[in-house]
């Protein structure tokens, strides 16, 4: 018997432009549109930050810091802020959490307290006009002192409910363990706030025991070096504790060596809900559509993986009922080829 060419035809991709997701783990300055970066520096008139051509984390952490220059006029939070909402609309993005650094605005601003509201009221309106619903993540700088930890954690804590839904600690883990921020993680977890570190990416699977032992960890964003746990990867399991992953983040920082050796399926087949996230767009590359087209292609994950990627990616967090519904609904119904 001899095939048609229809029944010779592969079937078409589904698009991933066209599969709700989440994302989880898109620092906010680092979200900035190369092209932002140019007129927004040419605007204040200095020249815009190089964000090609870092080696290593300090590196990166440094050239990460440069891009706040470009963000000293009152207005330009506002064109950063709206311009994420609509990339991510445009990218099937059906929620967002952002993380957010209310230090870095407190002395344009006044205090902590104030910089928060203007992150949030930004985000509130632009979530409005682009159809995107959103939560913050405050997010600790680990190696900022144990002050401004505190300082950041009681500001999140005030704003819980109203805009901020997690906590998060972000910079060189190394020689800063989770350990170190266990008041402030305390308190968010009091206010009901998610507790949302990264840990498992420069540091060993012992960050990640840390994360979700001492930090009580809803979400660890990254969290990849687990793999090279088993008991830790039956904990997470068990728990059903999920990891914000960024492929192409990852291997840009020396995580893994190359992309085809990065554990996401691995961690996936140990039974580790993970999200699909794309960290640092302007300075990594890939923003959370074409992390997803690259787990396809590059990793061979298949569709089903991808959407349970991307239900993981809405159904851990705070979103509310009807995003969660909605998502779920449009994600079933992107897997079974229907239209709802």
């Amino acid at each position: 018997m001899t095939m048609t060419d229809t029944e010779l035809r592969p079937a078409a991709l589904r698009d991933l432009r066209a599969l709700p997701k989440g994302h989880l783990h898109l620092h906010m300055e680092a979200a900035m549109r190369p092209e932002t970066l140019i007129s927004l520096s040419a605007a204040l008139g200095i020249e815009p930050a190089e964000t090609r051509g870092f080696k290593g984390f300090t590196a990166f952490s440094a050239t990460y810091k440069s891009l706040l220059d470009a963000l000293r006029h009152p207005d330009h939070l506002g064109i950063l802020m709206d311009q994420i909402f609509e990339d991510q609309a445009n990218e099937g993005v059906a929620y967002l959490e952002l993380g957010v650094s209310p230090r870095f605005y407190a002395e344009q601003y006044g205090t902590f307290d104030a910089a928060m509201r203007e992150l949030i009221d930004l985000a509130r309106a632009a979530s409005a006009k682009h159809g995107v619903a959103f939560g913050l993540m405050p997010t600790i700088d680990r190696t900022a002192g144990p002050e401004a930890a505190m300082l950041v954690a009681e500001t999140a804590v005030k704003f819980a409910g109203d805009g901020v839904v997690s906590l998060g600690l972000a910079a060189d883990e190394r020689g800063f363990p989770c350990a170190d921020f266990a008041e402030p993680f305390a308190l968010a977890k009091a206010a009901g706030l998610q507790a949302t570190p990264h840990a498992g990416e420069l540091v060993g699977p012992e960050s990640v025991w840390e994360a979700i032992d001492i930090l009580q960890a809803d979400r660890v964003l990254h969290g990849v070096r687990a793999i090279e746990d088993p008991a830790l990867l039956t904990v997470l399991a068990e728990r059903g504790i999920s990891l914000d992953v960024c492929p192409t983040s990852n291997v840009l920082l020396d995580v893994v060596a190359e992309i085809a050796e990065h554990p996401l399926e691995r961690l996936l087949d140990a039974g580790i809900r993970c999200s699909i996230n794309a960290d640092d767009p302007i300075l990594f590359g890939p923003d959370i559509l074409s992390e997803y087209e690259l787990s396809r292609t590059s990793l061979g994950m298949t569709d089903e993986q991808l959407a349970a990627c991307a239900w993981t990616s809405i159904e851990t967090t705070q979103a509310s009922a009807d995003v969660k519904v909605a998502a779920k609904v449009r994600i079933d119904s992107w897997l079974t080829g229907t239209t709802e």
